[in-house]
């Protein structure tokens, strides 16, 4: 009897156990589902994981690996969503999660392996990565180590002088604990030190001056929390900003979600914030208004928002502005249409020139956002393309940003960082090529030519264009020799064999070419042949000139003959022209002896049309006048076909 007392004391203390956990556990995942509600994911995950750890499940590790989706965890995500590809309950929409979190985590192969041992294939899923395209730039990315942290850095912005804005949350983590007694935690909308949704500091702006000292700037916005995404304006000494301010309390709401917005400020002499000053449609309660990029040149503020008629998600629109005083006015906001926003998100703006920049997860491309870059006029937005490698990646990349040197800044969570997001600097590979291309007279020739450009230790060719002033240019790989040839009708082609980059440490390689104009039928030698009354044999006195003609035919194939031929007066004007004929026909038949072809002996005959004195008919003349008359007039011509191109 007191044995089975003891096995049944046991046995209840067992249960008793098993229900305690069971409850802690429950409790833990209710508790964290309700910080999910409340975008507080960092510490639902954080209790998930416990939840996990203390009874694992099917459902608690899909619930894990949401919350790491949210907080952007990709590798994270990963693991989770292999872990639920384990239990029995997993469903086809749980794999296309594997395999699209295994292709940011760099890990397609394992996940494609996980689900081909179920008996399914990626194409089945509707998952396959797609291979990130090469830039049209060659750019070399390292990540800004000076600036980057263990935390999260993005949204680098220039300011003119020198000095770089950027996005840190370097504050410090701050791990949330699960009180024992569960209170609404709808009532508390913020804390005080930290980001509910990353268990980290609040995002700031921060300053790097020209000596690489950082420091915080403080918002000009009372009950700031979230301060990012500065944008300078260097004319008005504006910076704008996002910012999520602390609205605790709203009247007739017990709960309520506080959206991100924008404002600017003046920036002091001694880079202080005065006050900031609200862009008039933002909507802290209704819509979020955020990532601005002001556009000096064209006096717009582009911003992104999900306010009401948008396309779905993040859309881009542009208010222009117009100085006032000491504050702006700002247009009804524009959206930027279809060429641009998608169901997806559109956000971190930014213009160029005719180039216009933003990231997208709803333009076709690989990882939750991909740099896009579209033609841009002030009247639309056309044409996104996917920039490519290396800005772009497995892994969320945004907020492009391009100094006037060309060198592109952007932000990631690629594989590799410090932190969660980090700071990239990327510059060209390339050598820029620069040439002035010019006429006779000095002008540079705007209308077409053909201009060739080989790298000769590559064995390629390299693209040419054209920009905005005429100008000849392409981009040139480094430590290469080149060779460069420009044809134009009507013109000598020019060639430059002696382009190189090797030991090359500029940037730019400027060079000027001038074209020469084909001088057409140019005489460059003239010389005349004589023939005895009524004959048209070469005589032996003509022999040396003929001679001397047939050689520089030989030596230079650019070079024709005209040969003009003559009679005197005597005898009709019918006959003569038989002479002549006969008499021009003489000087080809005795170069064609020298190897100089027919085709290249042009024949022109007078007869007597064209004395050289005035011995015409029936007027009493000299032999040796009459002498003059019989002649062939032999003219040598450069470049004697009007429609062929010559060397």
């Amino acid at each position: 009897m007191k044995k089975t007392l003891t096995i049944l004391t046991m046995a209840a203390g067992l249960l008793i156990g098993a229900t305690g956990i069971t409850e802690a556990q429950k409790a833990k995942v209710r508790y964290a589902d309700d910080q999910m509600a409340q975008m507080n994911y960092q510490h639902a995950l954080d209790m998930y994981t416990e939840a996990y750890a203390k009874k694992p499940n099917y459902s608690t590790a899909v619930k894990a690996a949401k919350a790491s989706d949210m907080i952007r965890d990709y590798r994270g995500a990963y693991g989770w969503w292999k872990t639920v590809s384990g239990y029995e309950e997993a469903t086809a929409e749980d794999y296309r999660q594997l395999l699209r979190t295994g292709i940011l985590a760099d890990s397609y192969q394992e996940a494609t392996g996980i689900i081909q041992a179920k008996g399914l294939n990626a194409d089945s899923l509707g998952v396959s990565p797609t291979s990130v395209p090469l830039g049209t730039r060659k750019l070399k990315a390292e990540s800004m180590s000076g600036l980057n942290s263990t935390e999260t850095d993005f949204g680098l912005s220039l300011d003119g002088e020198g000095n770089r804005y950027f996005v840190s949350d370097r504050g410090g983590s701050y791990p949330s604990e699960m009180p024992a007694i569960r209170i609404d935690g709808r009532n508390r909308i913020y804390s005080e030190e930290k980001n509910d949704i990353t268990d980290r500091g609040y995002l700031t702006v921060y300053k790097a001056d020209k000596s690489g000292n950082i420091s915080a700037v403080v918002s000009g916005v009372p009950g700031t929390k979230n301060f990012s995404d500065p944008s300078y304006s260097v004319k008005d000494k504006l910076l704008f900003y996002s910012v999520t301010r602390d609205i605790p309390k709203v009247k007739k709401r017990r709960a309520h979600t506080v959206q991100p917005e924008i404002y600017y400020s003046k920036v002091n002499g001694d880079g202080s914030l005065e006050a900031g000053r609200a862009f008039p449609y933002n909507d802290s309660l209704g819509y979020s208004v955020m990532h601005p990029f002001v556009d000096e040149e064209a006096g717009r503020l582009y911003f992104a928002s999900d306010m009401p008629g948008g396309s779905g998600g993040y859309d881009l629109y542009y208010s222009e502005y117009r100085v006032s005083g000491d504050s702006l006015t700002f247009s009804q906001p524009v959206n930027l249409g279809a060429g641009v926003n998608t169901p997806g998100n559109e956000v971190y703006p930014f213009r160029k020139g005719n180039k216009f920049y933003f990231s997208s997860s709803g333009h076709p491309g690989l990882g939750g956002l991909d740099i896009f870059e579209a033609n841009y006029t002030s009247a639309s937005i056309s044409s996104p393309r996917n920039m490519g490698e290396p800005v772009n990646s497995l892994a969320d990349d945004f907020s492009y940003r391009e100094d006037k040197d060309r060198t592109v800044y952007f932000s990631s969570n690629r594989q590799g960082g410090m932190g969660l997001d980090d700071l990239y600097m990327a510059q060209e590979m390339y050598k820029q090529f620069l040439a002035k291309v010019l006429d006779c007279n000095g002008k540079v020739i705007t209308d077409s030519y053909l201009a060739t450009f080989r790298d000769k230790t590559q064995g390629i060719m390299v693209p040419t264009a054209r920009n905005g002033q005429g100008e000849l240019t392409a981009q040139l790989e480094p430590e290469s020799d080149f060779g460069l040839t420009i044809s134009k009708p009507g013109y000598f082609p020019l060639t430059d064999e002696g382009i190189t980059t090797k030991g090359f440490a500029g940037d730019t390689l400027k060079r000027e070419y001038r074209l020469v104009p084909i001088p057409y039928q140019l005489p460059v030698h003239v010389d005349i042949v004589y023939y005895d009354l009524d004959k048209f044999a070469i005589r032996k006195d003509a022999a040396p000139a003929l001679d001397k003609l047939a050689e520089l035919m030989q030596k230079y194939s650019f070079l024709d003959l005209l040969v003009a031929s003559h009679t005197d007066s005597r005898a009709s004007d019918e006959y003569n022209i038989r002479l002549s004929n006969n008499r021009a026909k003489a000087v080809t038949e005795y170069l064609g002896a020298k190897g100089i072809s027919a085709d290249r002996v042009r024949l022109e005959w007078f007869g007597e049309s064209q004395l050289t004195n005035d011995c015409g008919n029936g007027k009493p003349c000299s032999e040796a006048n009459h002498q003059l008359n019989r002649r062939s007039e032999l003219v040598l011509e450069a470049f004697p076909d009007p429609t062929k191109q010559y060397e």
